[in-house]
């Protein structure tokens, strides 16, 4: 056995472990040869399930206007192209000439115009009046006074025939990208995304980015759909990012199936993430050490009166184990909710490390005697080819 385990000539897909330490001009690494990383074991239980739902730190639309649920004010701005309108009571003002006659209204509508970077626009006998950032009402009122003293009881209408500086980006997996124009009534985060012509992934795998002013959240388009709370309303120079984020989990271990695989569902819990994985060996595994990686956040571990003194950070990671050796777990991994990235591995048994270390001695043994054997076969056939 000493001397096979010394022998070099072995079939090898690579240089082993102990060469490349060997060959390694600098070392770094752990002196106990551990990662290093804290982190908390969990059993799942009655008890974790009830706050199993919150173990992902949730992003939230609410800081953008959700609690006010108030329609942002839409104001005028450079590049919206406005027609003004100017009525008298009478002809024989300043618009309307005497001989004009009496016709509905007596109003004169002058030529569209934009509103330039100056933030201005011109009114006859108004000159200049400062039009961005102001609303079209109190814009309407200014170029009255300006005109009361020159026009007949002056009325003024101002329309805006398109706007450009109240619009919202619209980016990433949406049929059609594109710039929208809000309304006056106010139009929600869904709303322009229906305009851009809808979602071009699947929403379960969809995640919408709000960008304003600096800021910016990310929600998933399912708990954007499911929250009526999260579906605030845009506002100018908005930025909305769609993507399609593939929802995926690993599986490790004494399962049927090693790798990656996808959620496909809205809703995936741990007992379907297992089915999917190809189930438990039953040759190997060890059903009461079933574990979950996840990082969570530290409040989900005060809700269960951990002591967190250990953790500085606002994510721990815990490693969540579920007995399948109990009937009732059973229960508990089908209402156990899986998150995009988590790692299932399914330990061996103990008896599997023994079943292990027979083989080797087997194969050690037989090998030995196989040497031999190969040996007394060849020197024969020397023989007789002498």
């Amino acid at each position: 056995m000493i001397a096979l385990s010394g022998c070099t000539s072995t079939p090898q897909s690579g240089p082993g472990y102990r060469a490349v330490e060997s060959s390694a001009a600098v070392t770094v690494s752990a002196a106990n040869k551990t990662v290093g990383i804290d982190y908390a074991l969990v059993d799942i239980n009655k008890a974790v399930l009830a706050y199993a739902s919150e173990t992902r730190a949730l992003a939230s639309f609410g800081s953008f206007g959700a609690a006010s649920n108030v329609i942002p004010n839409i104001s005028l701005g450079v590049g919206d192209v406005v027609q003004v309108s100017i009525f008298e009571s009478q002809p024989g003002g300043l618009f309307i000439p005497a001989d004009a006659g009496s016709r509905p209204g007596n109003f004169v509508t002058l030529p569209s115009q934009t509103i330039g970077r100056n933030g201005y626009i011109s009114v006859p006998y108004a000159g200049l009046v400062r039009a961005a950032g102001r609303q079209t009402i109190d814009l309407q009122r200014d170029i009255e006074k300006t005109l009361a003293n020159r026009a007949i009881e002056p009325q003024v209408l101002i329309n805006k025939v398109s706007s450009r500086s109240a619009r919202v980006a619209v980016l990433g997996d949406v049929k059609a990208p594109a710039k929208v124009e809000l309304s006056e009534g106010g139009d929600r985060i869904l709303d322009v995304i229906s305009q851009a012509g809808g979602l071009n992934a699947p929403g379960s795998e969809t995640y919408v980015t709000l960008q304003r002013k600096g800021r910016s959240a990310t929600v998933l388009y399912e708990r954007l759909v499911n929250t009526p709370s999260e579906n605030v309303f845009v506002a100018p120079d908005d930025t909305i990012i769609v993507d399609r984020e593939r929802r995926t989990y690993l599986a490790f271990g004494a399962s049927g199936l090693n790798g990656r695989f996808d959620f496909e569902e809205t809703d995936l819990t741990l007992g379907e993430a297992l089915g999917k994985a190809g189930g438990l060996l039953d040759s190997r595994a060890n059903p009461a050490q079933v574990l979950l990686y996840r990082v969570v956040p530290k409040q989900f571990l005060q809700r269960l009166s951990v002591n967190v003194d250990k953790f500085p950070s606002d994510m721990v990671p815990v490693v969540f184990r579920a007995n399948l050796r109990d009937p009732s777990a059973f229960f508990a991994v089908q209402k156990f909710p899986m998150q995009d990235k988590d790692v299932i591995y399914v330990s061996n048994s103990d008896s599997v490390e023994i079943i292990k270390f027979l083989n080797l001695l087997n194969s050690v043994t037989s090998t030995v005697s196989g040497v031999a054997g190969d040996a007394a076969s060849t020197k024969t056939s020397v023989q007789r080819l002498n």
